[in-house]
């Protein structure tokens, strides 16, 4: 029998925290050990974090890198293990490391370096030549990394082709809507293609603006995912594998075997291991327990029930999710621990605050209430009750009087001109002020609660309603926004955001009367213009007469354009959709080029 007993650790790595990540590692080998495995695998980079970025220039991390994975080696006994870390030859390396009682036996390089959107890995790192095959008994598998599974003609198909029966693929593969629905596509696509067994193993966790989602999961040779990790947590898949129905399927595949033969040996290498101790069959009578074996694998173990194999989150969870988990890692791992939000009464501020509380917990989160003149009664009630609802502590700082001194001190100089936008803007840098000394003065971390279509536009206040420490739902277009707090307030059971917040027309409340389309297009219409020329990169002519009229084609992407210097100025904030702004898309400030 061709069975092998997996252990794939989805663990949550701190970029740069090297002693922390090996510890981390060692806690979870030795957890993992217990279930006697013969493998056990750890994501990309897990001892350095991903992505490193510009700590791979400082030879001292590399150094540090390499002792890490030294720290790591006493821990792996009677057992394989696969650990991601950089290797450093005459250049460095996005690595694998398979190690067996205390030794390394070999080292995998990445072959195919992603170079776009977010990633920047030729920056760093030297692409792998090597397509090892491991032999231990009568089991062969294969070992790449992230992005080359990706590629249809990538090391997978030269390494199942000789042979490998199990591909193991490390990662750190970054969250956007859709991508764990694209990724088991993508996964069942390879296993079926190669007739291989396939563990896909990725880290999670929040790194900036990237939440890594995990959704590890081990596809079978039909394109079945057989067991799966959770979603935006910490977890263990245990798992008995069969890989006599590889072989069988590779027997009946005669075009396969013709392929298999002519593989040129200079492409791939084959690497003969010591076999681990096997794992212990089930004892009589222990059918139903958690590692015996059920087909091609047992039910994902360690605790809880993993509700099956299918992907099963909606849209508007899982952003919930990567926005929890995005805002959690960044205060925490920054040496916060506590957060306040300016409330104004507003669907956006509302649903920043819900995400903050579900990430830290009530008692670290202080809403700050800043009435002005302008403010509405009903945006003190909707705050009052949406404090109340939340459980978290308010504190309310009117800014009228403020305000008036501005305009006073300010009156000589803005003499036989009328008001406009810079009032307005004064009253968001108050605010900003407030926001900011309460974070200096107590130590909580101020997070901004403006979200994608008004970035996009510009449609914020630099060093006003965008000063602060995170931006929560930066990339989360406004009719996301209320389709995620109407999915919080089901998931809840009740109106935790309240009704009328969600209901009420949108409004800046910076002047009499004042309502976002007073400047804007509603934003059922602005939004699928600014996916469309944002994240589609569509021009004036596929967008007016299409989406909308020409008039406000022009006028949005002319405010698109114009704003950019705003958004370099922001605070980072968590990726949600394919194109973010930043990282994702990088348009120059200075730029003469116009569409229309």
């Amino acid at each position: 029998m061709k069975k092998l007993r997996l252990a794939l650790c989805q663990i949550n790595p701190t970029v740069g925290d090297i002693q922390g990540n090996a510890a981390k590692i060692i806690r979870w080998m030795e957890k993992a050990s217990a279930y006697q495995p013969d493998i056990i695998i750890f994501p990309e980079l897990a001892i350095t974090g991903y992505p490193p970025e510009d700590l791979l220039l400082k030879p001292r991390f590399i150094k540090d890198n390499m002792e890490g994975l030294s720290e790591i080696l006493p821990a792996v006994g009677d057992f394989l293990a696969i650990v991601g870390f950089v290797d450093k030859k005459d250049h460095l390396h996005n690595a694998a490391a398979l190690m067996h009682k205390g030794s390394i036996l070999d080292i995998y390089h990445k072959i195919h370096l992603p170079n776009y959107g977010v990633f920047d890995e030729l920056r760093y790192f030297r692409a792998g030549t090597r397509r090892p095959v491991y032999r231990s008994g009568d089991i062969s598998f294969s070992i790449n990394i992230c992005e080359d599974i990706w590629h249809p003609e990538g090391p997978a198909a030269i390494q199942s082709l000789a042979g490998a029966e199990l591909i193991i693929n490390i990662n750190a593969s970054p969250y956007h809507i859709g991508k764990a629905k694209l990724r088991d596509k993508m996964l069942s696509a390879r296993a079926v293609d190669n007739v291989a067994a396939i563990a896909y193993l990725n880290t999670v966790g929040g790194q900036d603006e990237l939440v890594f989602d995990g959704n590890s999961l081990i596809i079978n040779q039909d394109g079945e995912a057989i067991a799966r990790a959770k979603g935006f947590e910490d977890d263990l898949i245990i798992a008995d594998i069969d890989l006599g129905p590889v072989s069988i399927k590779r027997l009946q595949d005669p075009a396969r075997r013709q392929s298999a033969a002519g593989l040129s040996k200079d492409r791939y290498e084959e690497i003969k291991i010591n076999s681990p101790s096997p794992h212990p069959s089930p004892a009589s009578g222990e059918e139903n327990s958690p590692l015996s074996t059920k087909g091609e694998v047992n039910s994902p173990l360690i605790k809880g029930d993993k509700g099956g194999c299918s992907y099963t989150l909606t849209q508007e969870e899982e952003i919930f999710k990567a926005l929890v988990l995005g805002t959690r890692d960044y205060v925490l791992k920054n040496g916060f621990s506590k957060v306040c939000v300016g409330l104004s009464g507003g669907i956006d501020s509302a649903l920043v605050a819900a995400i903050a509380v579900q990430s830290l917990g009530k008692e670290n989160v202080t809403g700050v209430f800043m009435p002005s003149q302008y403010t509405s009664v009903l945006s003190g009630t909707d705050t009052a009750s949406l404090a109340t609802n939340l459980g978290i502590k308010t504190i309310e700082i009117p800014i009228t009087g403020i305000f008036t001194s501005y305009l006073s001190e300010l009156a000589p100089h803005f003499e036989n001109r009328s008001p406009d936008t810079t009032e307005e803007n004064l009253q968001a840098r108050i605010r900003g002020n407030m926001l900011m000394a309460l974070s200096n003065k107590f130590g909580m971390l101020v997070l901004t609660t403006g979200n994608k279509s008004e970035m996009s536009v510009g449609y914020a206040t630099l060093y006003g309603d965008m000063a602060g420490g995170f931006a929560v739902i930066k990339d989360l277009p406004k009719t996301l926004v209320y389709k995620v707090s109407a999915w919080f307030n089901k998931k809840s059971g009740k109106d935790m955001i309240p009704k009328s917040i969600i209901t009420k027309e949108p409004t800046a409340e910076l002047r009499p009367d004042q309502r976002d389309t007073d400047s804007l297009p509603p934003y059922e219409e602005l939004d699928p213009i600014l996916k469309a020329y944002v994240e589609d990169d569509k021009g004036f002519d596929e967008i007016a007469g299409v989406i909308c009229s020409e008039e406000t084609a022009r006028k949005v992407i002319r405010m698109v354009d114009i704003n950019e210097y705003k958004r370099r100025q922001a605070p980072p904030g968590i990726k949600i959709t394919e194109r973010a702004f930043g990282r994702d898309r990088r348009v120059p400030i200075t730029n003469g080029y116009r569409q229309s």
